[in-house]
């Protein structure tokens, strides 16, 4: 269980609504903006990494999507992802206002779903020190054979048809379809892949988030294998760092490692483990790559400009 020093709750405005946010004060300019993939909300996402960011002098905004956790937006648990990409870019603007963060010295963290956002938000800010996209969906139509033969046949069926019912009702007015984010194989749920089931031990093994709900508005199911953000790997301009797990049954490690050369300044880090193996076995690895990743960029560029030494 990770000990922090000190955060506090903020919001920040998104399109129509707010999104809920943690901010931990940095002491160093630099600030490491995170969100997690699919249904995970702010802490179960970014806990772990957080404090290690936070010790090492940066500051975090870690934020729930819209839609999501203590987020605005309705109706709820459902994934658009333009709107999701909107709130990264109105967490980086919210970003630059505060006192302890040097506006040229942000970067972009995720992981999962949100690993692959970070692929349209980092080509879209040329202002951005860095960015770091772990375990990231770049590519769903070539992750997508792989997930749909991790599930039963009957299963799929069941998931699809769901899928198409939420999307009608969706058109009116209907509640939102649920399904697990998480599944065994042979169940009804978003992903079934062998290491889908590694989320609980891995972003909540102690049981600490009580309203973390692991459920998802079953259109997903007809959106997510035609998303390719890594498409825009090209037009990234600031240091791109990729974590891949070489036993990735989840997002597949290839798919990242060939977006990533695209980037014209990317870096590849491979880890031993599946999907979430930055979490578990993997975890000090992937700190440890990521905090000298975050060193070697979030410099400030003017020295002499500002003074981070407290937060005001």
């Amino acid at each position: 269980m990770p000990a922090f020093k000190q955060r506090e709750k903020v919001r920040f405005v998104s399109g129509d609504t707010s999104c809920a946010a943690w901010h931990y004060p940095g002491t160093n300019g630099g600030c490491v903006i995170m969100a997690g993939g699919t249904s995970v909300t702010k802490e179960p996402a970014s806990d772990l990494f957080a404090a290690r960011f936070n010790d090492a002098g940066f500051a975090v905004l870690a934020f729930d999507h819209r839609r999501f956790g203590e987020s605005g937006g309705a109706p709820r648990q459902i994934v658009r992802f333009d709107e999701q990409v909107a709130d990264w870019h109105a967490a980086i603007r919210y970003a630059t206002g505060l006192p302890d963060v040097d506006p040229d010295m942000i970067s972009v963290w995720g992981f999962s779903l949100a690993g692959g956002h970070i692929f349209r938000v980092a080509a879209d800010q040329p202002r951005l020190a860095s960015a770091i996209a772990q375990t990231p969906l770049v590519d769903g139509p070539a992750v997508a054979p792989h997930a749909l033969r991790s599930m039963t046949p009957l299963a799929a069926l069941r998931l699809f048809g769901r899928g198409v019912a939420d999307a009608l009702g969706g058109l009116v007015g209907r509640p939102p379809l649920l399904v697990p984010a998480a599944g065994p194989r042979g169940a009804v749920a978003s992903l079934t892949t062998p290491d889908a089931m590694d989320g609980d031990r891995a972003l909540d093994p102690d049981r600490r988030h009580a309203n973390w709900e692991q459920t998802v508005a079953a259109r997903i199911a007809l959106q997510i294998g035609a998303y390719r953000p890594g498409r825009q790997a090209s037009r990234i301009r600031c240091p791109l760092l990729v974590v891949v797990c070489d036993q990735d049954q989840s997002v597949l490690p290839g798919p990242a490692i060939r977006a990533a050369l695209n980037a014209p300044r990317s870096e590849v880090v491979h880890l031993t483990g599946s999907h979430y193996a930055p979490f578990l076995e993997s975890h000090e690895q992937a700190v440890a790559a990521e905090i000298s990743f975050l060193n070697k960029h979030l410099e400030p560029r003017d020295r002499d400009r500002r003074a981070f030494g407290s937060v005001s």
